[in-house]
């Protein structure tokens, strides 16, 4: 049998960061070890994560249609994504004591579409805020690595052709990671920066060990 996740009977831990940062690889590491020790845990992505979210997911990132896409109909697609994956997915795992690991949240719109596409603060805020009511992540780990080496890890990658994100431009790309940085020295106590250019074994110690620190010393 599982243990039980501490508080609210589970938690949720976001992975933010630009893109190459090592998400989703530090992810399946964290996802690994909190299994081995015997949490239940679920694995989802923003977007995506439902039938309708990876069906929003594809004209965002991959359908020629988005190619003329603006700001705010950007953000009112990830909003809509996000508010269909947190009341069909995460909420009925937070009840069921389930750690979620997930690969982007409500931060990412914060910094892709509030500061590097410039959107005010005000309607981002509000329009975050009626995507996932009063839910929040318990932890969000940022991995930080120069925008340099974000595009680069793009560009070298062996899969197939960049997404509308991935080929956007450098300047781009140098917004969005002070944008996680601002964010991060705004909210400490929620938010880890960790160096994405460091080996990713190390980075997984790391976060295994402050994982381990904040939630389950007494477990």
């Amino acid at each position: 049998m599982s243990k039980e996740a501490p508080e609210r009977n589970g938690l949720l831990i976001s992975f933010e960061g630009s893109e190459g940062s090592g998400k989703t690889t530090q992810i399946s590491l964290l996802a690994s070890r909190l299994e081995d020790a015997g949490y239940e845990v679920m694995v989802t992505r923003e977007p995506g994560g439902t039938e309708l979210g990876e069906e929003i997911r594809h004209l965002l990132k991959h359908s020629e249609r988005g190619g003329g896409m603006v700001p705010e109909a950007e953000l009112l697609l990830f909003a809509a994504a996000r508010a269909q994956l947190v009341r069909e997915k995460i909420l009925p795992a937070i009840d069921d004591g389930k750690i979620i690991l997930c690969d982007r949240f409500l931060d990412s719109t914060t910094v892709y579409q509030g500061i590097a596409r410039q959107l005010s603060t005000e309607p981002v805020t509000v329009i975050n805020r009626f995507a996932v009511g009063n839910f929040m992540p318990d932890w969000t780990i940022i991995l930080d690595i120069p925008a340099e080496v974000g595009l680069e890890r793009v560009r070298h990658r062996a899969s197939d052709l960049p997404d509308r994100m991935e080929a956007e431009s450098i300047g781009f790309y140098r917004a969005v990671r002070e944008g996680y940085l601002l964010l991060a020295k705004s909210l400490p106590d929620r938010y880890s920066v960790y160096d994405g250019t460091q080996p990713k074994e190390l980075t997984e110690d790391e976060i295994w060990e402050e994982t381990q620190e904040r939630f389950f010393r007494n477990a």
